[in-house]
């Protein structure tokens, strides 16, 4: 099937579409990003002025280039400046970091940062405490070695993910590529232009060089439906998305990506050579939310068809340019795709998104294995004589002795790095001869590369909450080591064996995904969570709050109930699926003498 190409005569062809995006009735916000000369103004005026910080303005833009301004909250002094610095995030999909780019990151976060890494629950690097001054230096030098931070952050489609370990079998390698080629598809084009120019002094050598597939679909950006009416970024237009854009890709049985989380999963099938023959695709998760706002909610994504490999491509540019449309571009809070689809339903847009965008047939959906949340840590066999590592870091901070030990094994043995979304970190392309060499190595650093099956720490995340994030409420990340270690003793005294699937963040926004674990602690308060149950280890299942308002002081007494009625009557199911298995009733009768339900 061919699509019908639109003749373009000028650089604006807005008449010819009904988005908001391109209407003279657009927020301020929308109108800002309009105005920005495809994201350059008024960051380019900004970087050439002494202040410590960015404006307002100049952080919004901030953000699509993948940083965000942060300030100190615990150096905050009445009467003085606040301590502002930059995070800093990565593009990787996939999270593949070349061992070059590793070794670079890791002198700029010891030189120009504050001397920690970070792997993200979206398998990238970030790097906190740049100062304002020395961010085009380090962004240089990340460019330089060919790493990029281009749409890391802002109403754009994020970093690319699929399953970390680099496995040669089972249509892992045909996954991983084609979360490349999503993310190099879905990259602005004016904006990435306007990148180097920012960043790396206009050297546009430094550009993405697609491949040949993405190239020809790239085409179809200009078709009637895809073109967004603006010839210099025609998917995205003059405003980009009315929010943030997630996507991420995995293969049949494999859920280490959280693939209903996304507003587009994609579950490719192999055949036997590990080509990709099609995929499920589903559409409209996301996690953020606010408190005391029934309008923002968690949502798993609906499942959408099946489709053939040769349509991948097209139906992800398409579904993007649906909610470029048809996004809320008035209210933030209620911009990401699933409240469209929340809104809509998945039937106006399944109608929608074939009659306008891809004119192709959406297939039912291809029955799948039930999936498993794989985390590759320790030894794996990656292909003939080769080998990688997978070594846990807690909520993903890599600093002090850990950095820099992985950083000499890197540099001494050529290794490459990937990060997966449980924020670990694979070590890749071991051979077989180097691997006594290394395991002794690590343990000489004193990295322990073992971790115990059902120990709550190898699948616990949590947020970087306090003291950077502005978003905050209370701690995740520092607190966390504290809550494992309690919530272990409690189990141990009770006599149960299992774990548990344990998400922690300082606020609703959801960057840990924490309403797909089986407990979950919501910031909401100084020193005070919401408490979240029922979620499932394979993360299939969205948990549901129960508790607005839990004192982390008492969280054993709040468990201990819940936890002595799945020892009683389904010790031999999950956490979550126990929770899951008993009426709302059941369960707030169990919390209701320690704290007050919602």
């Amino acid at each position: 099937m061919t699509t019908k190409k639109l003749k373009i005569k000028n650089n604006d062809q807005s008449e010819l579409f009904p988005c908001i995006a391109n209407g003279e009735d657009r927020s301020r916000f929308e109108q800002f990003k309009a105005d920005s000369n495809f994201l350059e103004e008024p960051l380019s005026t900004e970087l050439k002025n002494n202040l410590k910080h960015f404006s307002t303005d100049g952080v919004q833009l901030l953000k699509f280039h993948g940083s965000y301004q942060q300030d100190n909250r615990e150096n905050r002094q009445k009467g003085t400046e606040k301590d502002w610095q930059m995070m800093l995030r990565l593009r990787s999909p996939g999270g593949f970091v070349p061992g070059s780019l590793f070794i670079a990151l890791d002198k700029l976060s010891d030189q120009l940062g504050n001397k920690t890494l970070r792997a993200t629950t979206r398998q990238a690097f970030q790097m906190h405490g740049i100062r304002k001054e020395n961010l085009k230096e380090v962004i240089n030098t990340i460019i330089k070695s060919m790493g990029s931070t281009l749409a890391a952050c802002g109403d754009i489609n994020r970093n690319v993910m699929a399953p970390a370990a680099p496995l040669q079998t089972g249509g892992y390698p045909a996954a991983r590529k084609l979360a490349n080629e999503i993310a190099d598809l879905l990259s602005p084009i004016s904006a990435e232009k306007t990148y180097l120019e920012l960043w790396a002094d206009g050297n546009l050598t430094y550009k993405i060089k697609p491949s040949n597939r993405v190239r020809e679909a790239r085409k179809e950006q200009f078709s009637i439906g895809l073109y967004s009416g603006n010839k210099e970024e025609p998917l995205y237009g003059q405003t980009y998305l009315p929010r943030k854009f997630k996507c991420a890709v995995t293969v049949p049985g494999d859920n280490s990506v959280d693939i209903l989380t996304h507003d587009i999963g994609l579950v490719a099938f192999p055949d036997i050579n590990g080509e990709i023959l099609g995929c499920n695709v589903y559409v409209g998760g996301g996690m953020g939310r606010m408190h005391n706002s029934e309008t923002t909610f968690a949502r798993t994504a609906d499942p959408l068809g099946y489709v053939k490999i040769k349509d991948i491509l097209i139906i992800v540019q398409s579904i993007l340019a649906l909610q470029r449309d048809y996004g809320n571009r008035k209210l933030r809070k209620n911009a990401r795709m699933k409240y469209l689809l929340h809104t809509k339903g998945i039937e106006w847009f399944r109608e929608t998104l074939t009659s306008k965008y891809f004119k192709r047939k959406l297939e039912p959906l291809i029955p799948e294995p039930k999936a498993k949340l794989k985390d590759y840590l320790g030894w794996g066999k990656q292909g003939r004589n080769i080998w990688f590592l997978g070594i846990p870091l807690l909520s993903g901070r890599l600093s002090g002795k850990t950095k820099l030990k992985i950083r000499q094994i890197v540099e001494k043995y050529k290794l490459d790095l990937r990060l997966t979304p449980n924020q670990d970190i694979l070590l890749c392309n071991i051979g077989s001869f180097q691997r006594n060499s290394i395991t002794k190595e690590l343990k000489e650093g004193g990295i322990d590369i073992k971790i115990e099956e059902h120990s709550l720490g190898r699948h616990a995340l949590a947020c970087p909450a306090l003291p950077l994030c502005g978003l905050a409420i209370t701690e995740a990340e520092r607190l966390l080591p504290t809550i494992i270690s309690r919530i272990e003793k409690q189990l141990k005294e009770i006599g149960i064996e299992q774990s548990i699937l344990l998400r922690m963040t300082g606020c609703p926004n959801g960057c840990a995904r924490p309403y797909m674990a089986e407990l979950a602690l919501v910031g909401s308060g100084a020193d005070q969570y919401q408490l979240w149950l029922g979620g499932s280890p394979d993360l299939k299942r969205l948990a549901k709050p129960y508790l607005q308002k839990v004192n982390i002081n008492q969280l054993e007494e709040t468990l201990e109930p819940l936890l002595l009625s799945w020892k009683e009557t389904h010790s031999d199911i999950s956490f979550g699926d126990h929770i899951y298995s008993l009426d709302d009733k059941i369960i707030n009768k169990l919390l209701q003498s320690t704290s007050t339900a919602p």
